[in-house]
């Protein structure tokens, strides 16, 4: 998922690897620590792809900004075959796009994506946060006797969480299903 995030805030701008981690950080939830130690790994593989490159030193864009840093950090950009890569990445549609990680990454990039892709991904969501929660409401019925009062509450709310999300997951299925412009 971390392909997509940088592909995607690289199909944006270009932007050097601490501005990737920052607005990575951002985008994804400020509880998700990026680290350089994976950041760039990531950043040397997509370029080995072909996915991304650098931008040269001093290139001046039509908007005229400077794509290096007068420090010269490294700046990189999506190249044609990354923009391709990127739109069937957003395409794909598995149980990876329905976990916790994968969908928030999806989630975020669903301006890019088919409303069709969008609606399956969402369906799927939907399915497994279900099925999540109607695991938990079986083990909550058959221990809640042995349970104390912290674990009780902890699983309750758990269940609370689940059910919000489904809820909240079949509005937005519902304005998937209306069509463009339609109010969420």
């Amino acid at each position: 998922m971390l392909e997509i995030a940088i592909l995607g805030l690289l199909s944006e701008s270009p932007m050097h690897g601490y501005e990737l981690r920052k607005r990575l950080s951002s985008l994804l939830g400020a509880f998700r620590a990026f680290s350089y130690g994976s950041l760039y790994p990531s950043l040397r593989r997509l370029q080995e792809a072909g996915w991304i490159d650098e931008a040269a030193p001093l290139e001046e864009p039509a908007g005229g900004f400077a794509t290096r840093s007068r420090r010269g950090k490294r700046v990189y950009r999506l190249t044609a075959e990354g923009k391709e890569h990127f739109a069937a990445l957003l395409a794909e549609v598995g149980p990876e796009a329905y976990d916790d990680e994968g969908f928030g990454t999806r989630l975020a990039f669903f301006a890019q994506t088919r409303a069709d892709v969008r609606l399956q991904i969402l369906e799927g969501r939907k399915q497994r946060i279900t099925e999540q929660a109607d695991g938990l409401r079986a083990s909550l019925a058959r221990t809640r006797e042995r349970m104390d009062r912290y674990t009780l509450q902890l699983q309750e709310h758990g269940l609370e969480s689940a059910d919000r999300e489904v809820r909240w997951l079949a509005e937005l299925i519902e304005t998937e299903r209306r069509g463009p412009g339609s109010a969420p």
